[in-house]
């Protein structure tokens, strides 16, 4: 051992599964609700050994609750992390932009970053109306189905989208199923021409929901900007106004966080 880190005889550092075994356990059940044991192993294709030594020092430390049924959740050290959401820097950028954005339109408009399967919130600035987009600080929706989602996933490549989504079930939140990846890959050439996603009825019913992407540097889309509009409020004319602010909120937020590097994550394997 030397600086406090185990290294093999031949002086490199070893691999580390159990590491990453832990990281796949937090991950899992941040993207789903309470699992047994055994759902935990089935999903992550681990020992029920190794899930037994891993669940057992999450738990002495907080990362993990057991409820009466045997049950895991992420536990209060877990959570504690997600308040930290608020003091990212692209969030503390977001605030002005969502500002200026409900003074404008009062619609209620969400940072939404890609994460796995899912776009997740990072950030949610609610509207004052009485009838609106209810929405909450990490709420998930498959990528493909959401304008979010499918603002991240036009920067992909093709044959990118299509080994990664290619003959799965493509059912949005509302029942509609897409016919194919054909159709994924045709939405997202209008994505990528436009600019920006919008989808109707598609997340919820009497939804309009439009995104546009925040970049850095670099080019790569670090999350998107999305409002949603109840359709009954849309009119040709609001589109058109809001689309244009919208599309200005993005250009604005890119430029404040043109300095941060890429941190969307797809799902983790264990190993």
């Amino acid at each position: 051992m030397r600086n406090g880190i185990e290294h093999s005889d031949d002086g490199r550092p070893p691999s580390a599964p159990g590491v990453q075994a832990a990281l796949g356990l937090l991950e899992l059940l941040a993207r789903r609700d309470a699992l047994t044991l055994a759902e935990i192993g089935r999903e992550l294709g681990l020992a029920k050994s190794t899930l037994h030594r891993i669940t057992g020092v999450l738990l002495d430390r907080g990362w993990l609750v057991r409820d009466a049924a045997g049950r895991f959740e992420l536990g209060i050290r877990a959570l504690g992390l997600g308040s930290r959401s608020a003091a990212l820097p692209i969030v503390t950028a977001f605030r002005g932009v969502a500002a200026w954005l409900l003074t404008r339109h009062d619609e209620t408009v969400c940072l939404a970053v890609l994460d796995g399967d899912d776009t997740t919130y990072a950030a949610v600035g609610e509207s004052s109306q009485s009838v609106r987009w209810v929405t909450h600080l990490g709420s998930r929706t498959r990528a493909f189905a959401s304008a979010s989602g499918r603002v991240h996933l036009a920067r992909w490549r093709p044959e990118e989208v299509v080994a990664y989504w290619g003959g799965r079930p493509l059912v949005t939140p509302v029942g509609r199923r897409l016919n194919g990846i054909d159709e994924l890959l045709g939405i997202l050439d209008r994505v990528r021409a436009d600019g920006h996603a919008e989808n109707v009825d598609e997340t919820a019913v009497g939804l309009w929901a439009v995104s546009v992407p925040v970049l850095n540097g670099a080019g790569i889309c670090l999350a998107a900007v999305t409002v949603g509009v109840p359709t009954a409020r849309l009119t040709p004319e609001r589109r058109a106004v809001l689309l244009a602010d919208l599309r200005l909120a993005g250009e604005r937020l890119s430029a404040d966080v043109a300095w941060l590097p890429a941190y969307n994550a797809r799902t983790a394997q264990s190993g």
